[in-house]
């Protein structure tokens, strides 16, 4: 797929696949509301049209309820997934994830420690902050534990990417340890909540989260797409890249701090949500080729599609209980992958 036209068509395939699912999120629920009067609602809301009669209920479920969580997950899908693009570029590796560089591991274990001992140990943090302070704690876990496996992997101003592997796999088992001792110490409710949370969870999302998350995120998709030139360069190698003008340690850098600031918060937000970032840049791999200029606004789209129609089910499977969203993309995304991988093995090889 190496001409303009078959780029676009992709690209606005995708992009009408996404706003099929999103329109059809929103219809369904734990109230069935028709295509038309969500159009109609979804209009008046934003100053096209006028509400339908008597239907001041299902406005507000779709207003307060379905939009800004459907939203939501359109932006935490597509952070995920183009910052698992970037992250196989960085480390030229068709399996490398986001949560590679511990970020999701450390935000892990700050939201559960806030979920188990925040009300003891630091009453008026959450009290000042109420809703957001797990996650704010998230946040900032997942932000010191990114720095911390940066600085480890840093050597004579330059960032060793093995290292940073291998710093980042530490700290998932350290944050794991820490998040095993918490849940032998939580209540049985604080354990539920807490597990919960780490199978990933868009229960919770309201206008508020989106207002915060929207502008960060949106941020960080644009910037990372301008990296598509440079990730280009150095899928040919560091050395390679260096020799064709290419700032590959500023590069490294700044694309890590980007993906550490959009998973950081995605996972503050909607908790572990796994294999987005993983199978849907792969997916597109394989189907587009390496080029990042393609890659990188394929994979977003394609995550936020996968996420929005994963949280459609999670809400919806086993209504009123509500799956986590992360079980359900885990239970689909594992064995989906390995299908790939045995389809395009010789592929993935060389890719």
């Amino acid at each position: 797929m190496d001409n303009e036209a078959a780029r676009r068509r992709l690209l606005v395939g995708l992009c009408w696949l996404t706003a099929l699912f999103a329109v059809f999120a929103l219809t369904q629920g734990s109230v069935a509301i028709p295509v038309s009067e969500v159009v109609r609602i979804v209009g008046a809301g934003i100053g096209v049209g006028s509400l339908p009669q008597d239907g001041s209920a299902n406005a507000t479920i779709i207003t307060e309820l379905r939009t800004p969580r459907v939203l939501l997950a359109l932006l935490i899908g597509a952070a995920l997934a183009q910052s698992g693009a970037a992250m196989q570029g960085i480390f030229r590796n068709p399996l490398a994830d986001p949560g590679l560089v511990g970020v999701a591991s450390g935000a892990s274990l700050a939201a559960v420690a806030n979920l188990v001992l925040g009300a003891t140990l630091w009453p008026q943090w959450n009290t000042q902050f109420s809703g957001l302070s797990t996650p704010l704690a998230a946040f900032a876990g997942g932000g010191i534990a990114a720095w911390l496996a940066l600085k480890l992997a840093q050597r004579d101003g330059h960032t060793q990417v093995a290292t940073l592997l291998l710093a980042g796999l530490a700290l998932n088992a350290i944050a794991g340890a820490g998040i095993g001792l918490l849940s032998q110490i939580a209540s049985d409710s604080g354990l539920r909540i807490a597990t919960h949370w780490l199978f990933g969870s868009l229960g919770k999302a309201g206008w508020i989260e989106l207002k915060l998350a929207a502008p960060l995120l949106l941020t960080t998709l644009v910037l990372i797409n301008r990296q598509a030139r440079h990730l280009d360069a150095l899928l040919l190698g560091e050395a390679e890249a260096g020799h064709l003008g290419i700032p590959v340690e500023r590069l490294k850098r700044r694309s890590l701090t980007l993906i550490v600031l959009a998973v950081a918060s995605c996972v503050a937000l909607a908790g572990v949500v796994g294999f987005i970032g993983l199978i849907v840049p792969h997916l597109i791999r394989l189907i587009a080729g390496p080029g990042h200029r393609l890659l990188l606004p394929a994979s977003a789209l394609g995550g936020a599609a996968l996420l929005c129609v994963a949280d459609l089910f999670a809400r919806t499977l086993m209504a009123p209980v509500e799956l986590p969203v992360g079980i359900l993309t885990a239970l689909v995304g594992g064995p989906f992958f390995l299908a790939l991988l045995v389809k395009y093995r010789g592929r993935v090889e060389t890719w």
